[in-house]
Formats: structure tokens, sequence, C-alpha cells
């Protein structure tokens, strides 16, 4: 069945895997989204085109890789769970990953910001070093096979199929190129070699990509774009790209030399160089307290910098994602209505001290403060004096306290507030408190006793110990129904049904549901060699999450030579198989001319072969002479070898036909059907077919004899014995069968 043309969507695979809707579709695969309907889980169903199914290599080694890909035990690498086949179908289960591909981001966003570009290209080797080291190529490294999940997980996609049909292609069509040509390294294109090295090639086009936002080449063919990484070098993204760092540069010309043996050994090296240049060119910022500003140094902004602007190794001022796109308008996020003069440097603390008085100043020059010129952005702490809400730390009648503006500043848009905690002392709230001069209507604001009684009925209980106790106890009777589900039931789970996996599949597919496996001992029996044969705890039963799981893998069946019997009675070769713990199978009767009735003519397996003892043998007996083939030949031959044999011939005549008389026309037992002595064979004998006397045409002229002739049922052959057309002499003459061929001779007769 062609995918493409009749699509398996509602088909459920191997009873297993229901099949939704597609998802994608490339070369040599198409995409799916299914359901696992045994662990009710969503999968991902890759399931190869159809005209590669009737290449047995192909599916070989597609069965393989995925096999291999399974073993990988990576968060960078798109988990296989299952492979089969169901008719023309083959298949791989994996890990379903919603989210964007890389190239989607690409397309939407172009060049990515240096640090967006160095977290992706990290993620992407972590997920290669982890195939590398189980020996594994991935052959085909490009964004549409990087995926972003949504927890920002980036996951290398596509392991297996790739190199089961470069190994197919290699044999089959020769010469061709596969892979990506944006992508291929110069080795893939001109000696069709691929290593570990062709990956990293393939990651450093990526990085470029990612610095700039165009493929490094581009021809007017694919072909084109494939043979420019032969004769060309990649570029230095600088470039193409202003004002990137040289690092990055010689980054890019070490994962894409053209020669191989100049690159990294494989993806781990690769990421080491990725790590280390990531460290010298983004050296981590130092941070004062539980909520400093990411990504700004110590001491302030840079001067002269705008933090809208943003950062051109994608530190952003505000902590967001350095590759997601901005919110519509690019709008900051919400400051408090109030603003406050500046804090001395001595009343900050950059410790977190829970629901204070919440700033979202700058880097000042004594610390976490407000930067010199600017506001501290402050909550209302409730009414003053005369009822009024103006702004705390303005005098009660509304003039600016000596030294502030009267209006609230701009807000400081390179922090975000939320990670700022700022204590600021009462004195710099309210000029005069504690001073002889403030007056006690102005220190009632202060008195708890008065502020009590002018609270309503809803908040003095929100504020009460009494709120307190009863959220305590409602805390505890839900901290005691947690523990008991926990204990009850929350932290069991059903075991799943691994049984008839291959024992690599099996164990990937518990560890994707976080068991420990571990193997107990090989036992034999029917089911295939290396496949699961039973676990523990069983399948269906309760089990504790992350509890360990034995597997048992079947070691195949017992084998034991098969000794010869051949010439032996059937009676004495079944016990000569019995006794080496063989299980004879149905004898099948075969006729021989020289091995008596029921003596052993051959096995199946034959002699000498390793057999398992379960599996039947099959067991070939003679079961005599075969009978002659009679038809045809006359009665009197067939009593002949009757007589010699020791069976009876029984003759039933057939009146009507046109064979010779006493011919066979046919026979029961039919021939070569086994014989024993005393058995009757019945034939079928002509009576021969009607006969009519030949008229005497001598002297008659050739048409007058021709005309008679036929009129007795005759047929006529001329003879010519000269010049003239007078019969001078025919035959056979007399009574002849019907049909029977007279010779008549012409010539000039003297008569």
């Amino acid at each position: 069945m062609d995918t493409t043309l009749s699509p398996p969507t509602g088909q459920l695979l191997d009873g297993r895997y229901l099949v939704e809707s597609r998802l994608a579709q490339g070369g040599m695969a198409t995409v799916y989204l299914g359901r696992d309907v045994r662990l009710d889980r969503v999968v991902a169903l890759k399931i190869a085109r159809a005209e590669l199914a009737g290449d047995h290599e192909f599916v070989r080694r597609f069965i393989t890789e995925a096999r291999a890909a399974a073993q990988l035990s990576s968060p960078n690498v798109v988990a296989v769970f299952d492979q089969g086949s169901v008719g023309d179908i083959n298949y791989i289960a994996m890990e379903y990953v919603p989210g964007q591909t890389l190239r989607d981001v690409l397309s939407e966003h172009g060049a990515l910001s240096v640090m967006g570009a160095l977290d992706i290209t990290e993620g992407v080797l972590a997920g290669l070093s982890a195939a590398h080291r189980a020996g594994i190529i991935h052959r085909d490294v490009k964004p549409e096979n990087v995926l972003l999940g949504p927890d920002g997980v980036i996951k290398v996609a596509d392991f297996g199929l790739a190199r089961a049909a470069a190994a197919m292609t290699r044999t089959n069509t020769g010469g061709m190129i596969i892979g990506t040509a944006a992508y291929l390294a110069p080795e893939q294109v001109s000696a069709s070699s691929s290593d570990a090295r062709t990956d990293v090639y393939a990651a450093g086009v990526m990085l470029f990509e990612m610095l700039t936002g165009a493929q490094p080449h581009k021809g007017d063919s694919p072909l084109d774009t494939a043979y420019k990484h032969v004769n060309e070098v990649v570029p230095p993204p600088s470039s193409r790209m202003p004002g990137l760092p040289l690092a990055l540069d010689a980054l890019v010309a070490l994962a894409t030399s053209r020669d191989p043996d100049l690159r990294p050994a494989d993806a781990g090296q690769f990421l080491e160089a990725v790590t280390e240049v990531r460290h010298d060119i983004l050296p981590p910022v130092r941070r004062r307290g539980a909520h400093a500003a990411r990504g700004e140094p110590p001491g302030g902004r840079p001067a002269g910098r705008d933090p809208a602007a943003g950062d051109p190794y994608g530190r952003d001022p505000y902590g967001r994602d350095p590759y997601r796109r901005e919110r519509p308008g690019g709008a900051a996020p919400n400051r408090g209505p109030l603003s406050g003069p500046p804090a001395a440097a001595g009343s900050l603390d950059d410790t977190d001290l829970g629901p204070a008085v919440t700033g979202s100043g700058g880097y000042g020059a004594g610390g976490f403060g407000p930067s010199p010129g600017r506001q501290a952005d402050l909550p209302s702490l409730g009414r003053h004096a005369g009822g009024s809400n103006a702004p705390l730390g303005a005098p009660v009648g509304g003039a600016a306290a000596p030294g502030v503006p009267a209006g609230p500043g701009p807000a400081d848009r390179g922090q975000d507030p939320a990670n700022h905690t700022l204590v600021v002392s009462a004195g710099a709230l309210l000029p005069g408190f504690g001073d002889d001069s403030y007056q006690p209507r102005d220190r009632r604001l202060l008195t708890t006793e008065d502020r009590w009684d002018r609270e309503p009925p809803l908040q003095r209980l929100l504020f009460s110990r009494r709120l307190i106790y009863l959220l305590g106890g409602l805390a505890s009777v839900l901290a005691v129904i947690l523990v008991a589900w926990w204990l009850a039931a929350g932290r069991y789970t059903t075991m799943p049904r691994v049984t008839g996996l291959a024992a690599g599949v099996a164990s990937t597919e518990l560890k994707t549901l976080h068991f420990q496996v571990q193997r107990g001992t090989g036992q034999h029996s029917n089911v295939p060699s290396g496949r699961v044969l039973s676990t523990s705890p069983a399948p269906g039963s309760k089990v504790r999450k992350g509890a360990t799981i034995t597997i048992v893998v079947s070691l195949g069946p017992v084998l034991v030579d098969v000794p010869p019997v051949t010439g032996q009675p059937i009676v004495q070769a079944d016990a000569a198989l019995k006794a080496k713990g063989l299980t004879p199978g149905q004898p099948r009767g075969q006729t021989s001319t020289t091995i008596p009735a029921g003596v052993v003519i051959s096995t199946d397996p034959v002699a000498g072969t390793a057999w398992p003892k379960n599996k039947p043998v099959g067991i070939v007996v003679s079961s005599g002479q075969p009978l002659p083939n009679f038809v045809g030949g006359q009665l009197s031959a067939a009593q002949a070898a009757a007589a010699a044999g020791g069976y009876k011939i029984q003759p039933v005549t057939v009146a009507k036909s046109t064979q010779p008389l006493n011919t066979i026309l046919r026979q029961t037992p039919a021939a070569n059907t086994a014989i024993v002595a005393g058995e009757v064979v019945t034939v079928y004998v002509s009576a021969g077919p009607p006969t009519a006397s030949v008229p005497n045409v001598t002297g008659d002229s050739l048409q007058q004899a021709e005309q008679a002739l036929t009129a007795a049922g005759f047929r006529v052959q001329v003879s010519r014995q000269g010049p003239g057309s007078i019969v001078t002499g025919y035959g056979p003459a007399g009574t002849q069968p019907t049909g029977t061929t007279i010779t008549i001779a012409v010539g000039f007769s003297f008569f």
C-alpha cells in the first residue's frame, strides 16, 4: 500500500497503534499522529513509503536501525518505543513532541541571537553525542529534524530511517547522494562516505544558518548546492552579520572544514568546543540576591545602551527567551502606581524578605537600589492623614518633599520589577516621623487599635489570626488526604505488557515510564530468542512507580541433533527420535521402486541437523511400488504386468471408442499410486471402432473413387503411377474400421 495514495488513517497496527492523522511527509517515510491503545498514550508513527517495502535489504536495515535507535537514552533524542510490520506497512513508534521545528523558528524569525543559537546547538550536539557513543550516525542533520519542545528541551529526531535508506541506495541505485543538499559534508558528495564527522559538519552549517538567517551555499539546483560544499569553504558568519564575535567564526570553521580530519572527531568533541566558546564570549553574570536581574552586569546597565534596543549576545534585560518573539507592541511589564524618593544606600537590602516594598530601579552606586535620578515604584501602604490617597513620601498638603519630584517618574525599563525586593526605612517614607514636630494626630496613622476599628469586617477577618488558624487546619486536612491517597494509590501504576517485544525495545519502553529494569535468568521456550518471555511483576498488576522490573528473555528452544533413521521401519524410527527427545511428525507416504513399504525414505530436516525438541520432525515413508501407467497400452500388456506384481486386472469394455480394439482408455487407481499384492486394478478397454466394407473402385475415375470411398466412411490417399486418371488398384480391401485410410493407385489403363 502506498501511504501517499492510501493513507492508513484509522488503522490499528499490530492491534496496538491507532493511526489518527498525518503530521508530516518526507522522502523515505510519512509521520502520523497515533495512539498506543495498550498504554493509552500519544505517539508519533513513522511509516516507510510503500515502494521501499519490497526491498528486503531495506526492510532489514530499517528494523535494525530502529532497534539501535531504541537503545539511545538521552533527553535530547526523540525516544523510539517500538517497531513492527503489518503487510506492506513498516513502522516505528516514537515519542510525540509537540512544538516547533528549528526550521519553523528560522522561517519566522530569521537570524537568532548568539545565546539562542548556542543553546540550540548545545542541545543538538548533546543528542548527537549520545548517538555517536552508541555507534549510530544520523546522516541527515538539518533544522527540520530539530524539535523545540514546549518545555524548552531540544530534541534530535529521525534516527534510523536515513541510515537504512542510505545503505539501500548505495546497493541498488549506486552514485545517488543521500541527504539534504544544503547540509551535506564534502565527503558525502564526492566519496559517498559518512561517519560522525559528517554530522558535525551539518551541525556547523546549522549554527551558521542560526547566526545569519541564511544557508552558506545556494545553487541553481540541489546538486549544484551539494557540490558547492565540495569546492567552496563555508564563509565566516561575521561576513554576513557584522558584529558577531570572531570566536563564532572559528567555531563554524572548525566544524565545516572540508577535510574531515580537521574537524572534531564526533559531536561530543564539538560540544566541548561550543561550551568553551560560550563561556568565553558570554561569561556568567554575577548576581546579588535571589531576585537580581538576569543578564545585566554588576554596577548597572552599560552606558549609552538602551535596554529596549536588545543585546547582540541575546542577554535580554527583561529576562525573556533569547529566541522567542516579543509580545505585540513590546509592552513593558506593569509598574506600581506610586513613586517615592530615592532611598539611601544604607537602607537597601538585597535579601529576599517576602512581602516588603517592591521597587524597580536599576543598579545604583550603593547596591540594588534605584539608579541616580530615577524613582522607586512603591505600592500604597494605606490611607494617611486627611484621608488622602497621595503617594507616600509627599507631604500631606500635596507639596513635594525636598529634593523629590512632585510626580511619578518614568519606570526603569531596564529591569524586571518582579526580580527585586527592596526594604525602605520608615523615615524615608514619612518625613518628620519621630521628630517632636510630628503631631499625635498624624502619629495615629500608625496606631494599631484605631486603624483596626476603621477596617471593614471582611478585612478584619482576612488579617486576623482566625484566618491563619483556619487555613492551617485546612492545609493539615489536605495534607493528610494527599498522604493517604499517595500511600493507597498515588504511588502505584499499572504494569504495562511488554512480553513478546525485543528485549531492547521492552527496556526502553519501561525506562520511558520511569521504571528500573533488570534481566532475570533466560529460559528456553518456543518464543524466538531475544524476545521478552515474562516480567515480574506480571502485566496488568499494580506496581509502585519507579520500581525495578525484572524481565526474563527467551533463549529460544532447546536444539537436538536429528539421528539417522533412513532405511529403518517407521516404528523403529519413531522410537529413535523420541529417545533423543524429539517429536516425530505425521509420516507422509511416497511410492518407491526400491524401498519396501513401511520403511523410512528420508527425514526433514536431514540427520545431523540441530532441531528444536518440541518441533515435529518430518518423516517420509515408502508406501510400496508405484502402479504403472497402462493408458494407451494393450490389455495383454497390463495383464502381464499385473501377474508379475501380484495384483489383478479387471477389464471393462467401452463400446463407443475410436481407439483400436483392446486399447486401455483409463485405469483405477491412477498411475504411480502405491499398489500392494492382491489389489484389483480396473482398466477400461476399447471395443474397437465400427467397420464397413471397402467398395471396389478399380477402373473408376479418380473422382468416382474418392466419392465412393468417402461415402463409405473411409479416408482417401492418392498414389499416381503415371499419366491418366483411372484407378488401377486400391488397398486395403475387404472389411475395415471406418476412418481407415484407403490408398488408391491412379494412372493410364489399357482396359
